[in-house]
């Protein structure tokens, strides 16, 4: 049955997640009666964190992760890693209850509620700049995108003034600086680290991380205090989510209808208006089909989802789904590629330690291909930044070794030695071969399948045999003893896959010319100019840099682009 609620709504955003909550946000601060569809279930700030603060003793595995029979049976990709734990199984979408079909490996992580994946993010927060911008331009791959940096400079501001973020300002062209709150400290090792890799490489640069995550009050919401289990849930709200931040915004405008619960299975289209009017989903406690109506859609239901809802949308006017008369939807899949790097010991510094958890980490701005001959690299294209930091091991080291008694005791007594890795955070191309379609398998509820078919190619693997090296000579420049370097790809297995990354970006992609392209400069698409697609899915290249930063700088653009167009009687 489906049951019909008529011009209700002046907008519908699609997902709740960090793009979800942005658009939630603006567009009712704009004065917009916004409905929000979430498949998951609710989740409250601080009330359903169930476990946030759970001691170990007080949990059947003593917050480890669940059994691997469980792990396999319910969340299948997570159980790639080591299975989902007992602590944050809850946030992540049942994979035997909502299955997709990997024609090559590809790890594809999804949350199930409220808030998405922005209860689980990494929280790193970086800018693009033109070097990412003018990338597809400058070397031939993809299409150019439809904005430069300057375009999208006074919104990165913007959201990051709201959602805090804390950083170092470098002045590296290539890394713009944003409105930063203070930058955490780095510990004894990473400065040694800093020290003596920038003496050997005066032209590179590291920095701490740059976070979403408080180090001062901000906007009512208070500073980390470095307890450690961030992917509980945050009570404080020290970093930035949808449940902290922005749906909190958007209810205490009164225009805000948040309706978890909701799967969205398709876009409604009026042949007679030629207009997109509104989204048909499923509730999936009653699996009743509603319809709801609006005059402007946001999809923001994360890369894959929006541009599943889209390949959905199909009839016999759009046999190949909505917004895809360039038949460029579904097409140009990317995720960046990851572990792989060096690590080593630090000498020295035994007298030296750390207090808390520190939920950040140290960052290399990215120093290949900057567009000069000194940087320029023969054997591929584009760039990668490395993340990493340094730690002592605690008594724990001990556990399940061959040692017991007195011996063992006095020598777990002092912290173990510094080790400090760093991996790379590497740019994978726009390629046509890497792609989505709906299968002929279907769900729980019936919506088909989605079948992945993603891999590396020939130049993601040429700077996979880069960056170990760069790695490893970073750290014996800087003193590092016992380097060794990484790589956990595996051919046609599980290790470094894409996707595993969790960045996946594309599908949907943003251009300038509406026959190689989903969306415009304004993520509008250009077959119906009253949908909008601001997640990940509108990103036309991946440059290296974590992307979500610019999700959310597109999300307030897009929105305040569409109500000016409403404004004017545009759409």
């Amino acid at each position: 049955m489906i049951y019909h609620t008529r011009n209700t709504y002046d907008a519908i955003v699609v997902g709740s997640g960090i793009t979800g909550g942005w658009a939630a946000k603006e567009l009712c601060e704009k004065g917009l009666k916004t409905m929000v569809l979430e498949r998951g279930r609710n989740v409250e700030h601080g009330k359903d964190y169930i476990t946030e603060h759970k001691q170990s003793w007080e949990m059947p595995y003593r917050g480890r992760a669940v059994p691997r029979e469980e792990a396999k049976r319910d969340w299948p990709v997570l159980s790639r890693s080591g299975g989902p734990s007992e602590t944050t199984k809850h946030f992540y979408l049942n994979g035997r209850e909502n299955p997709y079909i990997e024609e090559k490996p590809f790890t594809w992580v999804r949350g199930d509620q409220v808030g998405g994946r922005s209860l689980t993010w990494g929280r790193q927060s970086y800018r693009l700049s033109d070097l990412d911008f003018e990338a597809n331009a400058r070397d031939g791959h993809g299409v150019d995108w439809p904005i430069r940096y300057k375009d999208l400079a006074p919104w990165y501001s913007y959201v990051e003034r709201f959602a805090g973020i804390s950083g170092q300002k470098e002045g590296m062209p290539q890394l713009p600086d944003g409105e930063f709150l203070p930058p955490m400290e780095m510990n004894a090792a990473e400065k040694a680290f800093k020290q003596g890799m920038e003496s050997a490489f005066p032209d590179r640069r590291v920095t701490i991380g740059r976070t979403a995550v408080l180090t001062q009050a901000h906007n009512g919401r208070g500073a980390c205090h470095y307890c450690g289990p961030c992917s509980r849930g945050c009570s404080v709200g020290a970093y930035f989510s949808s449940q902290s931040s922005t749906l909190p915004a958007a209810f205490a405008t009164d225009n805000l209808t948040l309706r978890p619960h909701s799967l969205t299975h398709s876009l409604i289209y009026d042949p007679e208006t030629s207009k997109v009017t509104g989204v048909r989903f499923i509730d999936t406690q009653t699996k009743e089909m509603h319809e709801v109506y609006a005059r402007v859609i946001f999809l923001c239901a994360s890369t894959l989802g929006s541009t599943q809802v889209l390949l959905n949308s199909t009839s016999t006017r759009f046999p190949n789904g909505m917004a895809n008369s360039s038949g460029a939807l579904g097409k140009y899949l990317m995720d960046h590629h990851f572990r792989l790097g060096a690590s080593g010991e630090m000498p020295g510094l035994e007298d030296r330690y750390y207090t808390g958890n520190r939920p950040n980490g140290i960052y290399v701005i990215r120093f290949r291909n900057l567009g000069d001959a000194a940087t320029r690299q023969p054997d591929y294209v584009r760039g990668y930044g490395f993340q990493g930091g340094a730690s002592r091991a605690s008594w724990s080291r001990g556990i399940g070794g061959p040692a017991f008694g007195a011996d063992l005791k006095n020598a777990l007594r002092d912290p173990a030695p510094w080790q400090m890795w760093i991996g790379g955070w590497c740019e994978a191309l726009p390629n046509e071969k890497n792609y989505v379609t709906l299968s002929d398998q279907t769900d729980a509820y019936g919506l088909p399948q989605l079948k992945i078919h993603c891999t590396w190619h020939e130049n993601e693997f040429a700077m996979r045999k880069d960056v170990p090296v760069a790695a490893a000579e970073m750290l014996e420049a800087a003193g590092a003893r016992n380097v060794s370097m990484f790589d956990d790809f595996v051919e046609d297995g599980i290790g470094a896959e894409p996707g595993r990354c969790i960045h996946e970006m594309g599908t949907a992609r943003m251009g300038r010319d509406p026959k190689t392209s989903v969306l415009n400069a304004h993520n509008q698409c250009h077959d119906h100019p009253n949908v909008f697609v601001t997640d990940g899915a509108s990103m036309t290249s991946s440059a290296c840099q974590n992307p979500s930063l610019t999700y959310m700088a597109l999300t307030a653009r897009a929105c305040d682009y569409a109500v000016s167009e409403m404004n004017k009687g545009q759409l």
